[in-house]
C-alpha cells in the first residue's frame, strides 16, 4: 500500500491571491514530507481557479529540491494536449533531478473548457491517448523516441538525460469511466481514480481493470489508487461540519469546471458514460449528488476515518492505495495543516498496520 497526498492549488473562493494559494500549498507539501506519506501527486488543469496546476512537472521539479522522502507523482499528464516528445523529455529530466522519485500517471481530460483552450477536438481524445501513452512508455524504457501513428509521427531521436532505471511499475492511468479502464490496463498502468460515490460504484471498474491487466500481462496489477478529500478532527461535530462545508464548495467548483449540469459531452466520441452521468445529475439534482459525494469520502475523527477505510478496504479486490487531499474548497491552510498532522499521527500508523495484516492474510 502506498499512502499519498494530492494538491490542487485551487482558489474557488477567491479570498486570497493565487500567489498566496501556491505559497500555502507548497508549505503544506514540505511539512507532509516529514510526516510519513509516501508520495505527493500534482494534477494538470488549465484556465480556471478549480485547479491551478498548468504544469505539474514544473511544480514537482520545485518540490524535488524542497523534499527528501516522498515520491513525486505527475497525476496526470493529460496526453491529448501534449506533444509526446515533450512529455518524454520533461519526465526524463525530472526523474534525473529527483534521483528516481517520479511516478507518472496519464489522463485523457474531461473539461470542454480545457479542450477548447488547447484547440483540440475532444472526439479524438481516446485515439490520441492510446497512441501517445504507448509512445511515452516505450521511449522512457528505451531511451529512444520513434513512433509513427495517425496523430504523431516522430523520427528517431535519442533521449538525454538518459534515465538509468526502469519506469515499469511507476506508470499509472486515470480511469474515471468504463471507456478508460481497458486502455489503462493494456498499457500496463496501475488504475487511479477519484472517489465519486460508494465503493460499490467503483468496484466494476476496479475488477475489470484487474481482469484485463491479468489477461494482457499475465499477472495482477498493483492495488488501485483511490483519491479522497479528507478532513480529520478530534471533535466529530467539527469534523462533519468542516467536511460538508469545504466539500460543498469544492464540489461546486467541479460542477462548474466540467459543466456537469450542461450537455457539453452530448455526441462526443468516447464520452458516452460521462454524458449519461450529466443527464442523471440534471434529473436528480445537484444537491442529491452532492450528498452522495460527501458521504462517500473518508473523513471524520481518526477512529471514524479508520472505520470507513477498513470497510472500504475489505470490499476492494486486492485492497487499494489511498491518496488524500487535505486542502480544498477554500479551507484555511492552518486548518488543512492541523487536519493533516492529526491524520499523520493517529491514522497513518494504523493504515500501515492494516496493510501488513492484509498482506500476511493474503
Amino acid at each position: 500500500m502506498q499512502i499519498s497526498i494530492i494538491i490542487l492549488c485551487g482558489n474557488p473562493v477567491g479570498t486570497i491571491t493565487d500567489q498566496e494559494v501556491y505559497r500555502g500549498e507548497m508549505d503544506l507539501v514540505k511539512k507532509a514530507d516529514t510526516l510519513g506519506f509516501d508520495a505527493i501527486w500534482a494534477p494538470e488543469h488549465h484556465f480556471d481557479t478549480y485547479c491551478m496546476c498548468p504544469d505539474n512537472t514544473q511544480i514537482l521539479s520545485y518540490l524535488a529540491g524542497q523534499t527528501k522522502n516522498m515520491k513525486l507523482g505527475i497525476g496526470a499528464a493529460i496526453m491529448p494536449w501534449h506533444d509526446p516528445l515533450r512529455v518524454i523529455e520533461k519526465v526524463s529530466l525530472l526523474d534525473i533531478l529527483s534521483e528516481g522519485r517520479v511516478l507518472l500517471a496519464f489522463g485523457r481530460g474531461l473539461a470542454k473548457l480545457e479542450y477548447d483552450g488547447w484547440r483540440q477536438n475532444m472526439s479524438e481524445s481516446r485515439e490520441r491517448f492510446n497512441e501517445s501513452t504507448r509512445a511515452v512508455v516505450e521511449a522512457l524504457e528505451r531511451g529512444v523516441a520513434e513512433y509513427h501513428g495517425k496523430f504523431y509521427d516522430q523520427p528517431r531521436v535519442d533521449i538525454h538525460p538518459f534515465i538509468p532505471r526502469s519506469f515499469k511499475d511507476r506508470v499509472f492511468g486515470i480511469a474515471m469511466s468504463p471507456e478508460s479502464v481497458e486502455p489503462v490496463a493494456d498499457l500496463g498502468a496501475t488504475m487511479m481514480t477519484f472517489v465519486q460515490g460508494p465503493i460499490e460504484q467503483h468496484l466494476p471498474g476496479i475488477v475489470a481493470h484487474r481482469e484485463q491487466y491479468q489477461r494482457k500481462h499475465g499477472r495482477l496489477p498493483d492495488p488501485a489508487v483511490l483519491v479522497d478529500f479528507t478532513y480529520c478532527h478530534d471533535d466529530p461535530a467539527e469534523a462533519e461540519r468542516g467536511a460538508r462545508d469545504y466539500l460543498s464548495t469544492y464540489f461546486s467548483s467541479v460542477v462548474k469546471h466540467y459543466n456537469l449540469l450542461g450537455n457539453d459531452l452530448a455526441g462526443v466520441k468516447g464520452y458516452t458514460s460521462w454524458d449519461e452521468a450529466s443527464k442523471m445529475m440534471r434529473q436528480i439534482g445537484k444537491e442529491t449528488v452532492l450528498q452522495t459525494y460527501v458521504e462517500a469520502m473518508i473523513w471524520g475523527t481518526p477512529q471514524q476515518i479508520l472505520d470507513k477505510f477498513e470497510q472500504r478496504y475489505a470490499k476492494c479486490p486486492g485492497g487499494f492505495s489511498p491518496t488524500f487531499c487535505f486542502s480544498f474548497g477554500g479551507m484555511p491552510f492552518a486548518k488543512a495543516e492541523a487536519s493533516m498532522r492529526l491524520f499523520a499521527k493517529k491514522v497513518l500508523p494504523e493504515l500501515r498496520r492494516i496493510d501488513k495484516t492484509s498482506s500476511r492474510a493474503a
